[in-house]
């Protein structure tokens, strides 16, 4: 599976991340020629090299009206980012003033509705901040041209990569303060930190503002998963270099390659609880109802609990974005009064079915492989209902199979 990781180690914003996503493609002229192209009034990019600790990478710079904006750390003078710029230089632009802009750029419809749909992320998250409805922000910083520039650049180089799946590493987010058209604000942002919310971030003694919203919106956007980057292997690395000098490398990095398709891992939630006042009938009633609503396994534990009393542990797993209402589900289905939760990381087979004929009935084969192994097994409810048709044993239906 083409697979793109992006390294957020110190950050990310907009142009940072374009640029890593530049040095992975192979025709930067090209790239460079379209984005110059599309017709953002006032705007011209350019790449030049940057070195940070010894490493080479790529910086893109957005020019509007000759000037390359920067934003103003309390604690640092110079930035990695164009969004928190000069208050005189721009208007603030509305919704429908970026989709007005959008609309008109010379690039493929499939960018323009990638680069709307990051902005209604923004822009939700401006309007709960703000206490206001998303049809009446006024975007301010990330609203200005060289940020539209930014997104449409990054939005537009993911098109062209195209990979399959998008992974990143948790986001540091930097500390301190940030001069804003609002004022002094926090970092992370109010609203980078709402843009945030079910990722993982962290904060560290690196002062500024490592992690703006442009770069956050765009991957809540386009990222399916964070965490370390997963088994692949990788045909290109880009760095994305930022303007501030920190004592770690300031960049993005991304790494373009394959993620095998025989091995998988993923994550999910190991939910348990003790019951010591159910009848067996009614935890069973309660096992198969979840088992209804979509856990991927429930199952019974005895145990003995407090003054010798013999118990049942009903454990139930589940997707780990299923928690919540697994959670509901089994308050709603038995009598406990609390629940354990652990995280797992699960190792899981590739699975796949094809049917084959025997004696004119049809025979789900289960196949699983990957990890080195690879087996089959026939589905069990289809044996059985050829053992009663035809008045056979199973095994005799079972060993067909293998004919």
């Amino acid at each position: 599976m083409k697979t793109l990781y992006l390294e957020c180690k110190m950050g990310v914003a907009g142009d940072m991340l374009s640029a890593a996503l530049l040095e992975l493609y192979p025709d930067k002229d090209a790239v460079l020629e379209t984005l110059n192209g599309m017709g953002l009034h006032g705007v011209s990019f350019s790449v030049e090299k940057s070195e940070k600790c010894g490493i080479m990478g790529s910086h893109l710079s957005v020019i509007v009206n000759g000037e390359e904006e920067e934003s103003l750390d309390v604690e640092h003078e110079h930035s990695h980012s164009h969004e928190h710029s000069h208050e005189h230089s721009h208007a603030h632009h509305s919704m429908d003033d970026i989709e007005h802009i959008v609309s008109h750029l010379n690039i493929e419809d499939a960018v323009k509705a990638d680069v709307l749909n990051v902005y209604k992320l923004l822009a939700e998250a401006e309007s709960q901040v703000h206490g206001t409805e998303v049809t009446k922000i006024h975007f301010h910083e990330v609203g200005n041209l060289d940020a539209i520039a930014d997104i449409t650049a990054a939005c537009y180089l993911i098109r062209k990569l195209s990979p399959e799946k998008i992974y990143a590493s948790p986001i540091h987010v930097g500390s301190g303060q940030v001069k804003c058209a609002h004022g002094i604000l926090p970092v992370p942002t109010p609203a980078t930190a709402l843009l945030l919310k079910g990722i993982p971030f962290y904060s560290s003694d690196v002062r500024g503002e490592l992690c703006t919203p442009t770069g956050a919106a765009l991957l809540k956007y386009y990222v399916s998963e964070f965490g370390p980057q997963p088994a692949m292997m990788v045909d290109n690395i880009g760095y994305g270099m930022g303007k501030k000098d920190f004592p770690q490398a300031n960049c993005v990095r991304a790494m373009l390659g394959e993620t095998t398709t025989n091995e998988k891992t993923d994550t999910i939630a190991e939910l348990v609880c003790n019951l010591d006042d159910m009848t067996p009938e009614e935890i069973g009633f309660a096992t198969g109802k979840l088992m209804d609503e979509g856990a991927l396994d429930v199952f019974t534990t005895s145990i003995f609990m407090k003054k010798n009393r013999p118990g049942a542990m009903l454990t139930v797993l589940c997707r780990k974005d299923e928690k919540e209402k697994f959670v509901k589900l089994i308050f709603k289905y038995t009598t406990t009064i609390g629940i354990r939760e652990n995280i797992c990381s699960r190792y899981v087979l590739n699975r796949t079915e094809e049917t084959i004929d025997i004696d004119g009935e049809k025979v789900r084969i289960k196949k699983v492989s990957g990890y080195g192994v690879s087996r089959q097994k026939p589905e069990y409810e289809d044996l059985s209902g050829i053992a009663v048709k035809k008045n056979i044993s199973i095994r005799d239906v079972m060993n067909r199979t293998k004919e």
